[in-house]
């Protein structure tokens, strides 16, 4: 099911539906149907209800910066100073304490993701300190994965060390763009040299895998200045490349009303930059991962993908197979097999309620039978393109035999956005630029209008 160089710059037809605005599918259902009926009572039952000896995942969530990048639509609050951050640590202190008493002796820890916000914003004794508390508080897989995401302005030469003494395993870089004009018009201005610099200083701490994050879709982005970057961005021979489209949302995160709309690419521009990025990505020997990430064909998430083992959540792409993802700090996701439990987004009331020993959620959705056979289906075709019948009707029963309905009528649309090989439905190669409209045409709760959403390119 992997696509080519080839089959990516051999679509020159205009893809009508290129305009749509549909979730980014990291999750199903999505955050906006979330709701208050799930509560730290309901999340207790779950982590309580863990099998024995379970293998879990941990996401840590740092809610700030020390600027505000205007292309960002993560829960960050901009700060230059470190006072907000210190009183916020022993919160997260208090919380992993809290969570880890609960869940200890239950299961084991596979993977940490450190994101925010930015982690790297931190002190190097608190991160050595936050890595002390986990492991304190969890019993840790001695394989066990770290990985954070890195702003290459914060990076010196404590912080690296301090993040090496944690345990880091993975560097997941944001570059966005490496053009002075795009820099200045997302507040995001980062040299080459030191992004260089901080990929050269990780791997020299032994760390074997670096991923960069890469945009399209930015003001001012031509195809040449994409190409620009992407050739930039090469010659750093990252392990892992993803190349996001920028999501403008400022109904969502008002600071992206800083972007003038006039400067952006539209959506035929958007496509054939993401097409010419890409192109360009796998010329170089990467496998394409899913819709927007590549790989080294020997880094472990190309195996994965290579095997059909891929999986995606809130950090997009991954090769983590844990079912449970036990998110902490302000407004983090947790995933269990009952359904997802967000805290508390407001930083000061995280740290209030967590401070009294309690959980931090705030909302959730517990899953239907039907919830998990539309979200399957969902996962199946953002990491493959496609998706098994006989499959679907073995694990869902007559939850996934009525899904086929709505399957049956896209094969049979005019449009062929998915087509009936065998028993798999699948998304043509010229059609994965548009897999997002196609998985939400299985997606039940757009239908109730809940929420605005980006571009689908």
């Amino acid at each position: 099911m992997q696509a080519t160089a080839a089959t990516i710059q051999a679509r020159s037809t205009p893809l009508a539906n290129i305009a749509e605005t549909v979730p980014r599918y990291t999750s199903y259902p999505t955050a906006p149907h979330f709701h208050s009926g799930i509560d730290a009572i309901s999340v207790r039952g779950w982590m309580e209800a863990l099998e024995s000896n379970e293998e879990i995942s941990l996401y840590l969530h740092i809610p700030f910066c020390d600027r505000l990048c205007w292309f960002c639509a993560c829960h960050t609050k901009q700060t230059r100073h470190y006072a907000p951050v210190a009183t916020f640590l022993p919160a997260l202190h208090q919380e992993i304490h809290t969570v880890g008493a609960i869940v200890r002796g239950r299961c084991r820890v596979r993977a940490v993701h450190l994101g925010g916000g930015s982690p790297t914003m931190l002190k190097p004794d608190d991160i050595v300190a936050l890595g002390r508390a986990l492991r304190d508080r969890f019993d840790f897989l001695d394989d066990a994965s770290l990985s954070v995401e890195i702003d290459p302005n914060d990076m010196d030469e404590g912080r690296l060390d301090a993040f090496a003494r944690m345990g880091m395993t993975r560097a997941s870089l944001g570059v966005q763009d490496f053009d002075p004009k795009v820099q200045k018009a997302i507040n995001r201005e980062q040299s080459f040299e030191v992004t260089k610099g901080v990929v050269d200083a990780v791997r020299a701490r032994g760390v074997k895998s670096v991923n960069l994050d890469l945009l399209y879709g930015l003001p001012h982005q031509t195809l040449d200045s994409v190409a620009a970057t992407v050739n930039q961005a090469l010659s750093l021979r990252p392990d892992r490349i993803a190349l996001f489209g920028y999501a403008h949302v400022p109904w969502f995160k008002k600071h992206q009303t800083m972007i003038d709309e006039a400067w952006l690419p539209n959506s035929d521009e958007r496509l054939a930059q993401s097409q010419r990025a890409a192109g360009m990505i796998l010329d170089c020997g990467y496998q394409a991962v899913g819709l927007d990430h590549f790989a080294r064909p020997d880094d472990t998430l190309a195996i994965s993908a290579r095997a059909g083992k891929i999986r995606r959540n809130f950090q997009g792409y991954t090769e983590d197979a844990c079912d449970t993802l036990i998110g902490l700090g302000p407004s983090a996701i947790s995933k269990f097999r009952q359904g997802y439990a967000q805290n508390i987004v407001a930083t000061g009331e995280y740290e209030k309620v967590v401070g009294s020993g309690q959980l931090a959620t705030a909302r959730g959705i517990a899953f239907s039978l039907d919830d998990l056979a539309r979200s399957w289906i969902i996962e199946r075709l953002m990491c493959e393109f496609a998706f098994s019948a006989l499959d679907l009707v073995e694990r869902f029963g007559d939850a996934g035999q009525k899904l086929l309905l709505t399957a049956s009528r896209m094969a049979n649309a005019s449009d062929a956005l998915l087509v009936l090989e065998g028993d798999h439905f699948i998304v043509p190669v010229d059609g994965r630029p548009l897999v997002r409209v196609v998985a939400s045409k299985f997606d039940k709760y757009l239908e109730n209008g809940a929420g605005k959403h980006s571009l689908a390119v």
